[in-house]
């Protein structure tokens, strides 16, 4: 099976969310009976069903996969949850209505009303509707928790990526899109002592709300910025290996269960921590992040001196590279001349994939070494103005073990993973409950899960 089917499935089945509605009426009934087990978790005949048309909403060909290899993808999954429970990975119930709340509202933008998505689950009403659904993103999120325990540590060398492309016949070899490399100045407003002052003021003020018995998670939904964790209230687990800034890390490990730390600066912005607990080597934190804003003067000024350097560049007056190192506010790129690198270091961006919508329209049209007009970007919850000029383009092309090496190393990488995450499989059934319906006794599993 894809990755797709391994990693997304349950995402299929309850966070995509309200598609196909009619599909789902039209095809035919069957028993809803248990089809599988799973240690405590059961495999339904309607989760493969449902499977089915969430998959074909979502643009797959399921003519290509059967209810046996449906099945088998749901039992992994199943398998990934039952084990993070005796691994004792921990995930919160405040992490799941908060995940929840963002995925029934984009469910009710879809559907229209929350008696439509109601209606679309077969339930009662949007108390059992709610119950159901907490039940599958817990399980979600433990068995990709799993997942990602299982993987983190897995390395790949450089000859196994020079193997792992040599193993690739010839004629079978991936087209690689047309690519584009990029360069880009980032002017930031300045913000004043006086800004950041009101900032830490305003932290505070919370702070001490929440000394005399306020809500930590209340405050969080009036008064944080950081989106990524607000609908979980602020919630969320970190460890020492945790990819969060050094700052953070060394605030949140030197508080006590129960403290809060006094407001305290990051790239990001003005943070305060409430420490709730400590899971063995993990902490569970609460946090709020707020961040100056710079004022229209300000704002006005950045983007005037970006125009006035992209002037001096058009003009010869200096290399866009040079005008990079000397002024570009951005630290990521300001010492290699603007060369903008994606997470791997790669520096070339397949142009019909690019994630960055704002990107895309900003070069999308542009010739080598052509410079975008100055654009307004936000970073985080700053705003910041942008050029960017194009340095190569790359057209379609076989891919090339020497020219296209980070792609390689990327799709090398998830198939060293898929090998280890198959091989835990394999491990684990044996010492796994595993209980499969007479219907698909007959069916040939990747893994043992008939226990033949």
């Amino acid at each position: 099976m894809k990755l797709f089917l391994k990693n997304t499935l349950l995402t299929i089945l309850a966070v995509m969310g309200f598609v196909n509605v009619q599909a789902q009426e039209s095809t035919k009934k069957r028993i809803d009976g248990i089809v599988g087990i799973v240690g405590n978790y059961v495999v339904l005949d309607s989760d493969i069903d449902n499977t089915f048309i969430q998959a074909k909403a979502t643009g797959y060909d399921t003519s290509k996969f059967s209810r046996c290899e449906l099945l088998g993808t749901l039992l992994e999954n199943k398998l990934f949850s039952h084990q993070a429970i005796q691994d004792s990975i921990v995930v919160t119930d405040d992490e799941i209505n908060g995940m929840m709340d963002s995925q029934i509202d984009r469910m009710v933008e879809q559907a229209g009303s929350i008696d439509n998505v109601v209606k679309y689950y077969n339930k009662k009403n949007y108390e059992e509707f709610r119950g159901y659904f907490f039940d599958i993103m817990k399980e979600n999120q433990l068995a990709s928790r799993m997942q990602e325990k299982l993987t983190s540590d897995v390395k790949i060398t450089p000859e196994e990526i020079r193997q792992f492309y040599n193993n690739i016949p010839k004629d079978s070899l991936p087209m690689i899109g047309d690519q584009i490399e990029l360069s880009e100045i980032v002017m930031k407003p300045v913000v004043t002592k006086e800004e950041r002052q009101a900032v830490i003021d305003k932290l505070n003020e919370i702070r001490q709300d929440i000394l005399d018995g306020s809500s930590f998670a209340s405050k969080v939904y009036v008064y944080s910025e950081d989106k990524g964790s607000l609908q979980t209230g602020g919630f969320f687990s970190l460890d020492k290996k945790s990819q969060f800034v050094k700052e953070f890390k060394d605030t949140a490990f030197s508080l006590k269960e129960g403290e809060i730390s006094k407001p305290f600066e990051t790239e990001f912005g003005y943070h305060i921590i409430l420490l709730e607990r400590i899971v063995g080597k993990n902490l569970e934190v609460r946090h709020i992040l707020m961040s100056p804003k710079p004022s229209q003067e300000s704002l006005d000024k950045a983007q005037k001196d970006l125009d006035d350097l992209r002037i001096r560049i058009l003009n010869k007056e200096i290399t866009f590279a040079d005008a990079a190192r000397q002024y570009s506010q951005q630290k990521e790129t300001k010492q290699s001349g603007g060369i903008i690198t994606d997470k791997n270091g790669d520096t070339r961006f397949e142009l019909n994939r690019m994630e960055d919508r704002i990107m895309y329209s900003m070069v999308s049209n542009l010739k080598v070494g052509e410079i975008s007009p100055t654009t307004q970007v936000a970073d985080g919850n700053n705003t910041q103005y942008r050029i960017i000029q194009v340095t190569n383009k790359i057209p379609q092309h076989v891919a090339d073990f020497s020219n296209d090496y980070m792609q390689i190393r990327s799709v090398a990488l998830r198939s060293k993973q898929n090998e280890v995450v198959a091989k835990w499989i394999s491990d684990t059934v044996d010492d796994t409950f595993i209980q499969i319906n007479d219907e698909y006794q007959n069916c040939t599993f990747k893994s043992n899960w008939l226990k033949k």
